[in-house]
């Protein structure tokens, strides 16, 4: 079973969850998902243009209840 944390960024408008997201994955071991909460329509289409421009890996999107919400995993 994969590491899974989670980063709560409801509430926040772009480009919050992204600046949220780029400080917290270094602190996560490598292979880490670390899923963002997000409720700003502007993350699902930052948060995996994000990770293309670092080479992290985009696993998805989901929801956690009624939340939007996007798991990256740390490769580097």
């Amino acid at each position: 079973m994969e590491a899974v944390e989670v980063l709560d960024c409801r509430g926040q408008r772009c480009p919050l969850p992204v600046i949220r997201l780029a400080r917290r994955l270094p602190e996560v071991p490598v292979g880490t998902v670390l899923r963002v909460l997000a409720d700003d329509p502007a993350a699902g289409n930052d948060i995996p243009a994000w990770c293309r421009m670092r080479s992290q890996e985009f696993v998805g999107p989901t929801t956690v209840g009624d939340t939007p919400a996007y798991d990256v995993r740390r490769t580097t």
